[in-house]
C-alpha cells in the first residue's frame, strides 16, 4: 500500500514504481514486552530475551539445554504471575507498553512543533513486540532516508544498548535502499536529564512530612566479569548518582548506588538492592527512598521487583518507611530532555 506522500518521479518513467516523499525516522527503542502474561507468551518472550548473546554469553551448547529444558519449563509460570500483578488490565498491555506509547506521542508532538511533518518518530521494542525489523520497514516504506535510532537507556550497557543498535542495523540489512543511520549515545550525563531526575525526587521528597533518611539509586545488575571485560555501564551509573546528589545538592552518605535483578549463580555488580535495603535496615534506617535511574520507564523491574520484593526486604529487616519514587516516564521534564538529545542528534539532518 502506498503511504502519504507517495507519488511518482517527475521524469521518471510510468512504469516506475511510487517513491515516498523523503523523511527523517526517529525511532525509540526500549527493551521489550511480553504480549500477555500467560505460560506461552512469557515462554516466547523470555526464549528470545535469554537467547540473547548480549544478556547471556555463555556457549549455546552450554546454556541453550538448561534454558529450553529447566529454565523455560518452569519461569514462565512465576514471571507471568509477577507480570499479572502490575499488567494495565483495561488497556490489555504492560505498564512498559502503555508508557513507552505515552512517550512516543509526547516526543512526536514536540518533535512536530520544532521540525514540521518531515520527522517521523515511533517506537519498537527489542523483544517481542513491535519488532524493530517491522519499525524500520515502515519508516523505509514510509519514505525514511534518514533514520537516527534511540536507545531509551540513559547508560550504556552491551545486553541494553548495545543488542538494541545490533537489533537495528540487522534490520537495515535487509533494506534494499538502505537509509543513512545514527544511533544516539548515552545521554546519563546530559544536564537535562540529571534535572528532570534531581525534580523528580525533589517532588517526592517535598510531598512526605518525614523525609527519607537514605535515597537508594538501584540500576540494574550485570556480571561483575561484564565490567572487566570493559563495559562502560558500572562506571555510568555511579557517575548518575554522583551528578544527581550534586543536582540536589546533599551530602554524600544520602544517596548511595546499588544493584538489582541478580540472575545466575555468578557474581554480579555489588552490593546487591534487595540486600543492600535490609542492611540499611538492620543499621538503624528506618525511612528509605529508591530510585531506579537506569530504567526510562516502569516495568517489571520497578514496579514488581523495587515496589515489592525490595520493599518487603528492608521491612522484613526492621525498617518502616519504604518509598519508591517512579521512574520519569512521561514527565515533562523528561520528555523535553529527550527532546533535547533528539535535535542535538539530528544536527544537519534537518
Amino acid at each position: 500500500m502506498d503511504h502519504p506522500g507517495q507519488g511518482r518521479l517527475a521524469h521518471a518513467d510510468a512504469d516506475h514504481p511510487p517513491v515516498a516523499q523523503a523523511r527523517i525516522g526517529v525511532l525509540l527503542a526500549n527493551l521489550g514486552t511480553p504480549d500477555n502474561y500467560d505460560y506461552w507468551s512469557m515462554r516466547r518472550y523470555l526464549n528470545e530475551f535469554l537467547s540473547d548473546k548480549r544478556v547471556i554469553d555463555y556457549p549455546a551448547w552450554k546454556w541453550q539445554p538448561l534454558l529450553q529444558l529447566i529454565i523455560l519449563t518452569k519461569r514462565p509460570f512465576t514471571s507471568g504471575a509477577n507480570y499479572k500483578s502490575i499488567w494495565n488490565h483495561d488497556k490489555g498491555e504492560s505498564p512498559l507498553m502503555t508508557i513507552t506509547k505515552d512517550q512516543t506521542a509526547g516526543i512526536a508532538k514536540a518533535i512536530a512543533a520544532q521540525f514540521g511533518d518531515t520527522v517521523m518518530v515511533d517506537f519498537c521494542m527489542r523483544y517481542g513486540n513491535p519488532s524493530t525489523r517491522s519499525k524500520v520497514e515502515e519508516m523505509v516504506r514510509a519514505g525514511c532516508e534518514k533514520i537516527l535510532f534511540f536507545p531509551l537507556y540513559p547508560q550504556y550497557a552491551g545486553a541494553t544498548s548495545g543488542t538494541a543498535c545490533d537489533q537495528f542495523f540487522r534490520a537495515l540489512m535487509d533494506q534494499k535502499w538502505q537509509p543513512a543511520a545514527r544511533t544516539v549515545a548515552p545521554y546519563f550525563d546530559h544536564p537535562a536529564y540529571i534535572d528532570a531526575l534531581a525534580q523528580s525526587v525533589q517532588r517526592s521528597y517535598d510531598a512526605m512530612d518525614e523525609k527519607p533518611e537514605v535515597l537508594v539509586a538501584s540500576y540494574h545488575g550485570m556480571p561483575k566479569r561484564y565490567l572487566m571485560e570493559g563495559d562502560p555501564y558500572h562506571c555510568q551509573c555511579q557517575k548518575t548518582t554522583r551528578l544527581l546528589r550534586e543536582a540536589l545538592g546533599w551530602e554524600k552518605d544520602k544517596i548511595q548506588t546499588s544493584f538489582q535483578s541478580v540472575f545466575g549463580t555468578e557474581e554480579w555488580l555489588r552490593p546487591y538492592t534487595v540486600e543492600h535495603v535490609a542492611e540499611l535496615a538492620r543499621q538503624g534506617v528506618r525511612r528509605l527512598a529508591v530510585v531506579a535511574p537506569a530504567f526510562s520507564a516502569d516495568c517489571i523491574e520497578t514496579l514488581e521487583e523495587i515496589n515489592e520484593e525490595i520493599r518487603e526486604s528492608f521491612e522484613h529487616a526492621g525498617g518502616e518507611q519504604f518509598t519508591y519514587i517512579p521512574c520519569l516516564n512521561d514527565d515533562a521534564a523528561h520528555i523535553d530532555a529527550l527532546v533535547q538529545v533528539i535535535a542535538a542528534n539530528l544536527s544537519g539532518w534537518t
